[in-house]
């Protein structure tokens, strides 16, 4: 499939398929005249890639994860096990941002912003 047809079918540009396959997560082969020939199950993979970006998972990690994915004999499980992980990494990062609020929310009012309240100057 060419590479117009392919991004009418996924709904996206072709500079965003372009790009895809310059950092490695789409990998088509070229015709004699030069131009992209990629298989019709790319547009399945590129929903994958829209949802997997929506979710919060990076170029990085979708390239890695759908290998994984690939290879993997039992898909709904490697996924869930994908989606933990990425929670248990949203859930520390809130963490993360919680305590961040904290000590924001201590400094308030101190008269100075680099000095928590209850703490005595040096």
């Amino acid at each position: 499939m060419r590479i117009g047809e392919l991004a009418v079918q996924a709904g996206m540009s072709t500079d965003t398929i372009r790009f895809y396959e310059k950092v490695g997560l789409l990998a088509g082969r070229r015709l004699p005249n030069g131009y992209r020939d990629l298989p019709p199950e790319t547009v399945v993979w590129l929903h994958y890639i829209r949802t997997a970006q929506q979710l919060g998972f990076s170029l990085a990690e979708i390239a890695r994860n759908g290998e994984q994915l690939r290879d993997s004999p039992d898909t709904a499980e490697a996924l869930s096990a994908l989606f933990t992980e990425k929670i248990n990494v949203i859930d520390a990062r809130m963490a993360e941002l919680a305590a961040l609020r904290d000590d924001l929310a201590a400094r308030i009012g101190t008269g100075c912003p680099l000095r928590a309240a209850g703490h005595a100057a040096n």
